[in-house]
């Protein structure tokens, strides 16, 4: 298995300061920076897909358009471990792996209160409203609903707050979110989904902690490994029990 790479930042003076944590001819793993959009959006703010490409362009002095395929997707406002294609082959092969459930993703995530169990599945129906951009928790086979799956494990509780890890199953909408929300658990920071219990200007406590999946060209595996600031709420426990916890 091919682990990440330490983490190292593009030269000084290039398009970004994204932490690198893998990167070949095929592949490029960083950390997504908080709160900010994965590609550009209605707002117009700057996003990570062309400050990637940016960067690529400037470090290899490559002329004209540089290609940088997206696979798979986090909320603006949650950071952490991402894959991107650096060819039209590895996006293929990496989007073929999402579809057949060859791409790990773990998360760690700081909620509200206690799950009603130390571990668990969440198999729930869930409904996106295109408009508002929210999602709900429907019954089954309401039109439009999709199924989403995920585990979760709690690793340790304080002062009120949990934190779990959370294999992700399946990659609805913002499923961790609602579905987490649903059972009374919201996450630390969420606006859209916990308002009753966060304040504002709070950062939502969601981390893609691991990022796994089949090398498109080798076959080997490769796990891209992030781990969240040691800021509050994250700080309440170790980062050596973080880091236990998802590898």
């Amino acid at each position: 298995m091919t682990h990440h790479l330490p983490g190292k930042s593009p030269e000084t003076g290039s398009a970004s300061s994204i932490e690198i944590l893998y990167e070949d001819n095929h592949l490029l793993g960083v950390v997504k920076p908080v709160n900010i959009p994965v590609q550009e959006d209605a707002t117009g703010d700057l996003d990570l897909l062309s400050l990637l490409k940016e960067d690529v362009k400037v470090r290899f002095n490559k002329p004209g358009n540089v290609y940088m395929g997206l696979v798979h997707r986090l909320d603006r406002p949650v950071g952490g471990a991402m894959v991107f294609a650096k060819t039209s082959k590895a996006a293929s092969r990496l989007s073929e792996s999402v579809r057949s459930h060859n791409f790990n993703k773990v998360y760690l995530t700081v909620v509200h209160g206690k799950p009603p169990a130390s571990h668990g599945r969440l198999v729930d129906t869930l409904l996106k409203d295109a408009k508002s951009n929210t999602v709900t928790v429907v019954r089954k086979g309401t039109p439009g609903g999709k199924e989403a799956i995920l585990d979760y494990s709690v690793l340790g509780t304080a002062e009120g707050f949990s934190l779990l890890k959370i294999d992700l199953l399946t990659g609805r909408s913002h499923q961790i979110r609602v579905q987490l929300s649903s059972i009374g658990c919201p996450l630390y920071g969420d606006q859209k989904y916990g308002a009753a219990v966060n304040r504002p200007g709070q950062q939502i406590a969601l981390w893609s902690a691991v990022v796994g999946f089949p090398h498109p060209v080798t076959k080997n595996a490769v796990e891209l490994l992030s781990l969240p600031p040691q800021i509050h709420p994250w700080s309440l426990w170790p980062q050596p029990l973080q880091k236990q916890a998802v590898l």
